[in-house]
């Protein structure tokens, strides 16, 4: 994998937004597989409304968005409403994030997270562009990448160190079964994730995970009985392989 753009295709470009624009796509589409299946992925034709790349083989969609310097808290994305409308379609695509410096024209970070992952919770919402702008009234979004799990966060080049094609594919394969919740009780799967990465230990107790209820009483103030909630979602993430028990109140994160 290559770390660097191709500088010779900017040549005739001034426009820095298109020579971003240039150089990324290439980029991507010369050195990315899909995280699902592990083929080639192929570009879109220009402006299309969904996303920017997709799989021949397996379907999957992918949206690119890139940016210099680091990767940061959240990202800036479209419309509001728009993104709300796409996280309930089956078009939703999954994104492509990508960082790089300028001077250097050298690719820090590239990471894709799964749509799976995505819920309006970490979308946030703009204020309305000023009535003196050109489009008085819009209201854009910035995608909250510090609301994600970690696991919702597969990399495959983290400060520049390329990581393995074998871990990226087993890394999105570890959370498919997020595809089959919805609503609250997708929710309630990734809030219990974040809480276990926020133990950063791969071994850990029922009674440490209870420590967080505080936290997910704000979240879910009509709920009274947070500590069977953080109990059943420990099931379901054992029953879906994310989890392993090991003793009375013991688990431990597979992978």
């Amino acid at each position: 994998m290559n770390l660097h753009f191709n500088r010779s295709l900017i040549q005739e470009y001034k426009n820095s937004s298109q020579i971003a624009r240039v150089l990324t796509e290439n980029w991507v589409e010369k050195n990315i597989f899909c995280p699902s299946c592990g083929t080639p992925i192929q570009s879109y034709e220009n402006n299309r409304p969904v996303a920017d790349f997709y799989c021949l083989t397996c379907k999957e969609q992918f949206e690119l968005k890139s940016k210099k310097g680091s990767l940061g808290k959240k990202v800036t994305d479209g419309a509001y409403d728009t993104m709300i409308a796409r996280l309930k379609s089956s078009e939703n695509p999954n994104f492509f994030f990508l960082t790089y410096e300028l001077k250097t024209l050298q690719i820090h970070n590239f990471v894709v997270m799964p749509k799976h992952f995505f819920t309006p919770e970490i979308i946030e919402k703009r204020k309305p562009l000023s009535p003196n702008a050109k489009r008085a009234g819009w209201v854009g979004c910035n995608i909250l990448l510090s609301a994600l799990p970690e696991s919702g966060k597969i990399f495959y080049i983290h400060n520049q160190t390329i990581q393995s094609k074998d871990a990226i594919l087993e890394k999105w394969a570890k959370t498919l079964f997020l595809k089959e919740s919805h609503g609250e009780q997708k929710g309630w799967i990734l809030d219990i994730m974040a809480c276990i990465e926020k133990l950063h230990k791969k071994q850990f107790t029922r009674q440490e995970l209870l420590t967080f209820i505080p936290y997910l009483q704000t979240k879910y103030p009509k709920n009274n009985n947070i500590e069977f909630k953080i109990s059943q979602q420990l099931q379901v993430l054992r029953d879906k392989g994310f989890l392993k028990f090991t003793a009375r109140g013991n688990y431990e994160l597979i992978g």
